[in-house]
């Protein structure tokens, strides 16, 4: 009887009886010259297939490949580059035959993603202006608390100044004061009763003046103090509110917020890769 063929053999051995398999196929079976070609066919179905499944495969790597740091804009053109050479190898491929609802499909996932990647592409150019703003606006805040400590030193230094003074006076009158008292007791007998009662009286005044002076510096410097403080708070708010606005902004942008959209982009290619394959199966041979 001729050779019964093995389904499942290994390349090596089909090597080794290609021929003498074909020499008995001429000479005792010929209706057996099928079993050769369909060998042969195989290689091209073979090849096709591994193709798609390569294809496959390169898109969801595509799809999960993340881009390392900012600016992440600069990989995109590199990425669609790879994206549009894999579908091109898959189309060239001679038995790959594509039909238009493929074509069409494929365009459709392409133009979406370019449009995403554009928009990200202008948002990463207008968060390079929220940079420059929050730079600008760090700069401006520390100009506005050089500028605050310096008038804040000035309030205290004039507050100090004065108060030093008044409490000089005020311990002058007081010593005075206690001069006077020593002569109520007898030991000033030179005074009389009147003039001690009148250098008292006026001792007292100046002294109550002193001490009122001295609190209307205090209320005087904390008003100051306030009302500085009150400028500060309205100089620093809209640069701190700037300076959080564009932190905000830079975080979004610390991780590939493209990567999402590449994965549905390429998820969607391979849809339209798997059911061109399905559709084939049913086309006319």
């Amino acid at each position: 009887m001729g050779y019964q063929h093995r389904a499942r053999s290994p390349k090596r051995a089909i090597r080794q009886y290609k021929k003498s398999l074909h020499e008995k196929n001429q000479i005792r079976k010929p209706a057996h010259s099928g079993i050769g070609g369909s060998i042969k066919e195989e290689k091209p179905a073979s090849m096709e297939r591994e193709v798609s499944e390569l294809t496959l495969k390169r898109l969801h790597v595509l799809g999960s490949q993340k881009f390392g740091s900012y600016p992440f804009s600069v990989h995109f053109d590199r990425w669609l580059a790879n994206v549009d050479s894999v579908l091109a190898e898959f189309q060239s491929h001679p038995g790959t035959g594509v039909d238009d609802q493929f074509v069409v499909e494929c365009q459709r996932s392409l133009a979406k993603i370019r449009l995403q990647l554009e928009e990200r592409r202008r948002r990463e150019t207008e968060l390079e202006q929220e940079i420059k703003k929050l730079l600008d606006s760090r700069s401006r805040l520390k100009q506005i608390n050089i500028e605050y400590s310096a008038e804040l030193n000035k309030i205290r230094s004039g507050k100090n100044a004065e108060i030093k003074c008044l409490n000089r006076s005020v311990d002058e009158l007081k010593s005075e004061q206690a001069k006077i008292i020593q002569m109520k007791t007898g030991f000033f007998r030179g005074v009389s009763n009147k003039e001690r009662e009148r250098k008292e009286m006026a001792v007292a005044a100046e002294l109550d003046g002193k001490l009122t002076k001295l609190e209307l510096v205090l209320l005087e410097y904390n008003a100051k103090r306030k009302q500085l403080r009150s400028e500060y708070d309205t100089k620093m708010e809209p640069e701190l509110k700037q300076v959080r606005d564009c932190q905000k902004k830079t975080r979004e942008m610390e991780t590939d917020g493209s990567l999402e959209e590449r994965w549905f982009a390429c998820e969607a290619l391979i849809d339209a890769v798997n059911s061109f394959l399905q559709r084939k199966v049913t086309w006319p041979h």
